[in-house]
Order: structure tokens, then sequence, then C-alpha cells
């Protein structure tokens, strides 16, 4: 359910309930040992937390091909977690309750410029020569007479999370720009995921409102959770860097080496199929609607992140 929000909840309290969700749902800590042949510190099985950027649905099938390469690759289970919030991965990275999440540039960056510990396994890209990154979409109901960013003042507002990306830093931004508070100027509603925040507006429960560039062209569409033209984007944000997925770095040297091999070796398209997970492209979905898989990428890619939280000033950055 959505909870509209003329002033956002603090990001401690958005935090909390999420470590709540994954609290005591997290594998065995990183110091107990198991005697495998990889490593007799090893866990005896890995939680991956996911950032709620869509239904829980769609999360099981743009995971499943990684998970089941992860357990192959390892020999370990990969319990896959759902947080409530952004906020709540971060929190339970930091208390040793994820080993492996799904994060993006921008709870990234918040992680790790709060003292969270987490290596960067890869980011998603539909070609490996490519640099990872994506766009934020501003879209609004066809009927809510909107045409432009600087027509959302004074309206309600779809966002994703406080510390989304896509769903609000660079919306923030935008607004910003454009002249609109994003605080103060237009009614926020906080919808909790990239496709609750498109179907809203859809469905006329927001005027207008924020979701990465594919989830509103590709993964609704394709679903059938959106009729073509139920949105009209009426502004696009410069390039993001890629979501990247992160590694605790808890857990033991060698397996945080062996997650970087797995996650820029064998969780691509080719990769997966030469493997026998998958039995062709077709058959092979990745997350965000990629067409290769992971490649590997570096902390100062989000720079620019830090950049835009400089311009923002969002509580958010610094919570």
């Amino acid at each position: 359910m959505i909870s509209t929000r003329t002033k956002r909840a603090s990001f401690a309290a958005v935090a909390a309930a999420g470590l709540i969700a994954l609290a005591g749902c997290s594998g065995t800590s990183a110091d107990e040992t198991t005697g495998g042949e990889a490593g007799a510190d090893w866990p005896e099985s890995l939680s991956f937390a996911v950032i709620p950027a869509e239904s829980s649905t769609t999360i099981a099938q743009q995971q499943g091909k990684i998970i089941e390469a992860l357990e192959n690759e390892l020999d370990l289970e990969v319990e896959i977690q759902e947080a409530t919030s952004y906020a709540g991965v971060i929190e339970a990275l930091r208390a040793g309750q994820a080993d492996i999440a799904g994060l993006g540039p921008f709870s990234y960056a918040v992680a790790v410029d709060s003292g969270v510990e987490v290596t960067p396994l890869g980011a998603v890209v539909d070609d490996p020569e490519m640099e990872p990154g994506y766009q934020s979409y501003g879209v609004v109901n066809p009927d809510s007479g909107i045409d432009s960013i600087e027509g959302f003042a004074d309206k309600t507002v779809c966002f994703v999370d406080p510390t989304s990306t896509s769903g609000f830093l660079f919306p923030s931004a935008g607004l910003l720009e454009a002249g609109i508070d994003p605080e103060e100027g237009v009614e926020q509603v906080m919808a909790g995921s990239h496709d609750a925040s498109a179907l809203s507006v859809a469905d006329g429960t927001c005027d207008a409102g924020f979701a990465y560039d594919t989830m509103v062209t590709e993964t609704l569409v394709d679903s059938g959770q959106m009729d073509d033209g139920a949105v009209e984007i009426v502004w696009e944000s410069e390039v993001i860097p890629g979501s990247p997925y992160v590694s605790n770095d808890a857990l033991p040297q060698d397996l945080q080496d062996e997650l970087l091999r797995i996650f820029t070796e064998e969780l691509n398209v080719p990769a997966l199929i030469e493997s026998g997970i998958c039995g062709s492209a077709e058959d092979c979905p990745m997350p965000e609607e990629s067409e290769y898989g992971f490649v590997a990428v570096e902390d100062s890619l989000y720079d620019g992140i830090r950049a835009v939280c400089e311009t923002t000033q969002s509580e958010s950055c610094v919570a």
C-alpha cells in the first residue's frame, strides 16, 4: 500500500522498518565455519537482499538465474530476501544481516559514505562494451493536462523511496531545475517501488510520477500490467550510473573474490547459456531487462551521484 506524504518520514524510521523486515532472515553468519571444500570459514548459506524495484513475481523471475548460478558455483544455498525499502537493505548490510545485495546507485553511495563496508560486484548492461547506465523518467497520466516537469508544481507526484536514485534523487534535482521545491512544491507519495509509482500514475492515483526508463517502456507493458500509452513521458534525467550489486566485506576475502569472479565472468547471458542454466537468450531474464548481464564497476563511477547530492542537499544523502 502506498502512503501520501507532504513531509517525508525520517530516514532512520524507514531504515528501521526495513531492517526489521530482514532481521532473522539472513544466512549463517560469516564466522561460523562449515569445513566445506571452497573455504573452511565460508557460511553455510548467503543472504541476498534486493531492493523494492518492482513486484515480488518480477523479482523472482529476474533474480532466479543469478541465484541458480551462484549456488552452482559456490555450492552454497542463496536465500533471497526482499526488503521493504532501500534503507532497509543498507541497514541490513550494516548489521551483517545481508551478505549480497542489489542496490541503487544512490543507496550504494549513501551506504558507502555512511560507513557500510561493501565491495561492488558489478552492474548490468546491454552490451559488454557499454558503461552501465540508465535514466529516470518523469511520467504523467494522459488526462492530467501536464506536458512538462514544470507542470508537476502543486500536483500529487509519486516517488519511489527516499533513497531511490531514479525514483527520488534525480527527480528531486529535475524538480529543482524546474523551479519546484521537491519537498514543499508537490504533494509527495512514496509508492515503494518503481512499478507501483508508474502504475499509480496510470490509474490516476498520482497526477505524475517517476520510475526508471525500462520499467515504463518495457517491463510493465510487456508483462501486461500496463497498456502502452497509459502514461506519457514528459521528462528524462541525465544518464545515471548502473545499479551495483555488492558483497558485504564481513565475508571471508576468498569468498568475496569468488563472488566478484562469478559476477564479472559467469553472470551474463552467453556464459549462462554455455553453463546450461539458460537454454537461450530469450530464456535468460536478467535484472533491469538487461540483454547481456553484469560487468565490473568501480566506486568512482558513483561520484556523479555524490555531486547530485551536493546539488539537491537531500537529507537522505547524509542520513
